[in-house]
């Protein structure tokens, strides 16, 4: 049940020994100790760490975040409907494809790679196209590690009566909110990011009245948000077709987990020192952040990579790797760089192994003898 190597990513990422081994027994779609004992009580975990507020609901829906993502943009806008998206980063242009997939028209706020987005760009088109039902934004911006400012933005929407879509993929979980106190009306996210699970599903907490309203609209059969959350409503947390059972379960264990550890706030501390301690220490061994700190979520962090004919990120990547340590390519369209997580069964006492092993394997330094 041992790992080789730390997973530094933003999903699917490093989990316990005790969230593996839940995913050893078999479970039936139809038995009451899965459906009623495991999957409503999961749905309602969720709601509670979403909101305080009454009035929301959750469900689970198959398949990676972006089916989640594309389940919720292709159920709650209807055929006279149109969304405005915030793309600073891969994920909020996916959002934006996905919209162009489904052909419903859409109006896209592109900032840039490395800037949050202007509050006045926003507020110009939703005041100018009265054509806007939707607003959808990505809290954290897993491209570069941005952490968007979803208060303001959702503020604005319902200035405006706008519905809003917040994929908070990489943040619920790792860093402190209440979807309700926002205005948000859904949220999407999955289960092998911050609550510590392993790929198979993502979910979806909406508030109940808006997700009632999505009868009938969706542009998928299996994708059909509405009908899956009636399906479980209807019958104890039965899913309409075949559920990742073992991946629900693993789920089950983590939320237990993340109570233990404190719940949210006390995940998001150790996450918040993950980074911190990251960046100090790459910092100076003389690798730059791509982003400002004030910009910096505690999800990932983007460096830009070395100035240096020598170096090359696959081989980079090997040497960690041999040190017990994974890492991601970079993903920005106009910067050379790679990222490194700080979430999933990570401590700072695992960073700070990590800035030895990169020390360690800085094979373009002349100064420095490779591992």
């Amino acid at each position: 049940m041992k790992n080789e190597y730390l997973l530094l990513t933003p999903g699917p990422l490093s989990t316990s020994e005790t969230v593996r081994e839940a995913m050893l027994k078999d479970w039936c779609t139809w038995d009451d100790e899965y459906n009623k004992d495991v999957v409503e009580v999961i749905r309602s975990k969720l709601v509670k760490l979403a909101t305080q507020q009454d009035g929301y609901t959750s469900v689970l829906m198959q398949g990676s975040g972006t089916a989640s993502v594309e389940a919720t943009i292709g159920s709650t806008i209807d055929n006279n409907g149109k969304l405005l998206v915030v793309d600073n980063g891969a994920y909020g242009a996916r959002i934006a494809q996905i919209a162009d997939y489904l052909n419903i028209p859409c109006h896209v706020v592109s900032p840039g790679e490395t800037s949050q987005p202007h509050l006045n760009e926003v507020e110009t088109a939703l005041a100018s196209d009265t054509a806007i039902t939707h607003v959808a934004i990505v809290h954290c911006e897993t491209t570069t590690g941005m952490l968007n400012p979803i208060e303001a933005i959702a503020a604005l929407a319902k200035q405006h009566n706008k519905t809003v879509i917040l994929d908070a993929m990489s943040s619920f979980g790792g860093i402190p909110m209440d979807i309700g106190e926002l205005g948000i009306d859904f949220m999407i996210s999955s289960a092998n990011k911050c609550i510590q699970g392993v790929p198979g599903f993502g979910f979806v907490i909406a508030k109940q009245d808006e997700l009632e309203k999505c009868k009938g609209r969706a542009r998928s059969l299996s994708l059909d948000l509405y009908d899956q959350w009636h399906c479980m409503e209807a019958n104890h947390g039965k899913w309409r077709f075949t559920s990742p059972t073992h991946t629900v379960r693993a789920f089950y264990q983590a939320l237990l987990e993340l109570e233990q550890e404190g719940g949210i706030d006390a995940r998001h501390q150790r996450y918040k020192t993950n980074q911190q301690t990251l960046v100090e220490g790459m910092r100076k061994l003389g690798f730059k952040p791509l982003l400002s700190d004030e910009l910096h979520s505690p999800i990932i962090t983007s460096f830009h990579s070395p100035m240096s004919d020598a170096y090359e990120f696959k081989r980079f990547y090997a040497q960690l790797k041999e040190h017990g340590f994974v890492i991601y390519p970079g993903k920005v369209s106009n910067a050379d760089c790679f990222r490194i997580g700080n979430i999933g069964e990570v401590y700072p006492e695992d960073i700070q192994r990590l800035i030895q092993a990169v020390s360690k394997s800085m094979y373009w330094n002349d100064n420095v003898t490779a591992a």
